[in-house]
């Protein structure tokens, strides 16, 4: 098992984690996804493939030099992000397993955010694969069981809402909801934080022994890391009603009051994911909108609208 400590894997080369389970990272590091994305080899003399990465001619290279001819049942895919999805389809072309996920960039979208999306809202910028299309579209609680064991489908929408999490003996495969190195981003309208928090309490029930992210090291203390994960929500929207006992505002203006310390080059992260607590906070009745809700509308508690001065 690979502590934080001992994770240091090198683009293109194939990197132990486990008894049947490598990685190779791809070339991609950003704010955003860290050192790179984590694609996953499980097996021995055949394999699964999860998150095939971003279009990159080095990063299949070097996923099909660890591959080394060995057959390749099935590729699975976390989610339709740039980081995660395109090369599935390049992959599936040279090794002939078909590409499983929960659906196409859109699929999962709860009924808020398609509202949003069709008053006009975009997503930030996160890059969303709008040409991926998986060969099998598997439900929440679908298996699939061949020679490197059996992978469980749990759908964990919230930072998009196509996005599954693998299970995989007492190992889950967390894609982007779950990382040891940073918070999941939620940006709506991909991005929905009522789901998110409903998909960390799903899989807090299922008692995993060790998270495998898409971004970072494993998480050797899921239990802790989800308690992390939630009570930073909890906290952050503390911080943004407290914010709000001030005066109305609007989510960029929120940004700059909660997140003051924060890079400017991740401001605009940010700003994302103030509002996706906005929406949340519309969404449980405690917030009023000024107009339609968007990032630039100017939002109050209900009961306290009194201007800013």
């Amino acid at each position: 098992m690979t502590a934080a400590r001992d994770f240091n894997p090198v683009a293109g080369v194939p990197f132990a984690l486990a008894e049947d389970l490598q990685m190779v990272l791809a070339p991609n590091p950003s704010p955003m996804t860290y050192l790179g994305t984590n694609t996953y080899l499980l097996g021995r003399d055949r394999l699964a493939i999860i998150d095939p990465g971003p279009a990159d001619a080095a990063h299949l290279s070097a996923l099909l030099d660890a591959i080394g001819g060995r057959p390749v049942s099935h590729i699975f895919v976390t989610h339709a992000h740039l980081d995660h999805a395109p090369l599935a389809r390049p992959l599936s072309d040279r090794t002939g397993a078909p590409v499983l996920a929960f659906g196409d960039a859109l699929a999962g979208r709860s009924e808020m955010m398609q509202a949003l999306a069709r008053d006009g809202l975009a997503g930030g910028g996160e890059g969303i694969d709008a040409t991926f299309a998986p060969d099998v579209c598997m439900g929440d609680g679908a298996t699939v069981t061949d020679a490197w064991g059996t992978m469980t489908a749990i759908h964990t929408p919230g930072h998009i809402g196509n996005h599954f999490c693998f299970a995989w003996g007492t190992a889950i495969f967390t894609g982007d909801h779950v990382m040891g190195w940073a918070s999941s981003l939620v940006s709506p309208p991909d991005g929905d934080l009522g789901d998110f928090m409903l998909s960390c309490a799903k899989l807090q029930k299922r008692q995993a022994q060790i998270f495998y992210p898409a971004h970072g090291a494993p998480v050797l203390a899921p239990a802790a890391r989800l308690a992390w994960l939630v009570a930073h929500r909890q906290e952050r929207e503390s911080q943004i009603l407290d914010a709000l006992r001030q005066g109305p505002a609007t989510s960029f203006e929120l940004t700059r009051m909660v997140y003051a310390g924060t890079p400017a080059s991740l401001q605009a992260a940010a700003a994302r994911n103030v509002f996706a607590h906005l929406v949340d906070l519309y969404q449980r009745g405690e917030l009023g909108v000024q107009g339609h809700l968007s990032p630039d509308a100017t939002v109050h508690i209900k009961g306290i609208e009194t201007a800013r001065e």
